[in-house]
């Protein structure tokens, strides 16, 4: 008995890689996205604070996620210990960074995180109790990242309606392309499933970026963007679908081309 019990806990002792690094490929474009066009649109001290900080708050999901699983289960392995501990250094350079954006722009870039936040609360209940790969919580969990480029923005001062044109952009981007790859993911594994689900996200993220443009105008070439695309992927979920690092790839050049002329459209 004592042998199966020290094998287990060998077994359950993955190195730091797994327990401090997210499996999800798809999250470091998601946060990527937001943090660039935040800086772009608006640069300042405070927004490259935030955006460090909310590469941290991606980072620590992971490991915190751990533990809360463990914690859930009533259980506590080396993983656990591990994983609280890369949970508890990389918080602690997050609060840094928070504290770094707070004295030199004040509190305002909280409202975007106070808007998202029950986006957040949603994606964690499911997180917690390891569902986190569903359709609900993927899509809370990107449109709350995607505030970040309003806090940056509004930490630099540079107004309330491009803060929430950016963020609009970039929900409508996350909207059209969960499901899409989701249902592309789907086919490749079982060869064949119904398309209309990424159909229906992709005139949801057509109306969401039509409202970023009623908000400021100046993002109407990134909702441009997102109206082709949104085209583009009703095509191409059709079309026999392409291994998941490709997929994966294609997303994270689309995000950064959308990335890119938003902050023209915006700075022009």
């Amino acid at each position: 008995m004592a042998v199966v019990e020290v094998t287990a806990e060998v077994d359950e002792r993955p190195g730091w890689r797994a327990v401090g690094l997210p499996s999800e490929h798809g999250g470091w474009g998601l946060t990527l996205e937001p943090v660039l066009l935040g800086l772009l649109a608006a640069w300042s001290v405070a927004g490259a604070a935030l955006g460090v900080a909310a590469f941290l708050a991606f980072l620590v999901r992971t490991a915190a996620k751990l533990v809360a699983v463990d914690v859930r289960r009533r259980r506590w392995l080396g993983r656990s210990q591990l994983a609280l501990r890369i949970a508890t250094v990389e918080a602690a350079v997050l609060l840094a960074a928070i504290a770094v954006a707070t004295v030199v722009s004040g509190l305002g870039w909280l409202v975007p995180v106070l808007v998202a936040s029950p986006l957040v609360a949603v994606e964690v209940w499911f997180e917690v109790r390891s569902r986190g790969r569903r359709l609900v919580p993927e899509l809370c969990g990107a449109v709350a990242v995607a505030s970040v480029s309003a806090s940056i923005v509004i930490a630099a001062g540079a107004g309330g309606r491009l803060a929430a044109g950016v963020w609009l952009v970039l929900a409508a981007r996350v909207v059209g392309a969960i499901p899409f790859v989701r249902v592309q993911i789907f086919r490749l594994r079982r060869g064949t499933g119904v398309v209309w689900h990424s159909d229906v996200a992709q005139l949801v993220a057509v109306a969401v970026a039509l409202v970023a443009v009623v908000v400021d105008r100046r993002l109407a070439a990134g909702a441009t963007v997102v109206g082709v695309l949104a085209v583009v992927q009703s095509v191409w979920v059709r079309r026999a679908p392409m291994p998941a690092k490709r997929i994966g790839v294609r997303q994270m050049v689309i995000g950064l081309v959308l990335v890119a002329v938003s902050a023209v459209g915006i700075l022009v």
